[in-house]
């Protein structure tokens, strides 16, 4: 197994946000995706891959038509996606999505999280290149061979494919996201969930002392209702 499988292993053993955090994420990632491609997910790719999140994560349908509803709204106009790097102590490289209608605000409740916590809120593409930014598929895994899957699928981006639990996971670059999304579309196999996320090249190990003054800061910023992901180079 790969980077990718240890990534999510990782991810999926640390406890994550309550399912109303999932909720407000996914209807941001609704309003992005129809800022962007427009409310019919038939002629909008991204927005038909976020239905898709928000079915898996049993999000009710009424809330999925009043945030594509929403989104169409002049209130939404200044909503965007803003990208923040910085240190938290002891070294750990740390990389915060968010989106937000006001920037300002962003900025200032990110800025303390890290003062309070004694870290370092850096600037622009100050870590940002010690994560890879990867996409993500989910597949059922009945009827599929990963080994065949895998081979046929390299073609299309996919660099790491394994199976668990939930199904078959497929990883490849962020630009690999579009070709992948169409190749399972056109084959007919149900995609059960995608996303983006952003692997660490390298972790750092820590002591369980400095390992709580990290999670420390992580918490407070996983809080901040502005933030959609936050990733780290802390070994777990």
């Amino acid at each position: 197994m790969g980077r990718a499988f240890e990534f999510r292993k990782a991810r999926k053993m640390k406890r994550w946000s309550a399912m109303a955090k999932t909720f407000t994420r996914i209807g941001k990632d609704i309003v992005m995706a129809v800022k962007e491609g427009g409310p019919n997910p038939e002629t909008n790719s991204r927005l038909r891959a976020v239905i898709q999140n928000a079915k898996a994560a049993n999000m009710p349908k009424d809330n999925v038509e009043r945030a594509i509803k929403k989104a169409s709204d002049k209130d939404t106009a200044n909503f965007k996606e803003v990208l923040f790097e910085g240190y938290a102590p002891h070294g750990i490289a740390i990389l915060i999505e968010t989106a937000t209608d006001n920037n300002n605000r962003t900025v200032a409740n990110i800025r303390s999280y890290f003062n309070k916590c004694n870290g370092t809120l850096g600037t622009q593409g100050s870590v940002e290149f010690m994560f890879d930014h990867t996409c993500n598929f989910r597949i059922p895994a009945e009827g599929q061979d990963v080994e065949e899957l895998e081979l046929e699928m390299i073609d299309f981006g996919v660099e790491e494919i394994f199976a668990d639990e939930d199904g078959i996971l497929m990883y490849a670059p962020f630009e690999s996201f579009g070709a992948i999304q169409k190749e399972l579309e056109n084959r007919n196999i149900e995609i059960l969930s995608s996303g983006f996320e952003r692997i660490p090249q390298i972790t750092k190990e820590v002591t369980p002392e400095q390992m709580a003054d990290v999670e420390k800061l992580l918490e407070k910023i996983e809080e901040d209702d502005d933030v959609m992901n936050v990733y780290h180079t802390m070994q777990e």
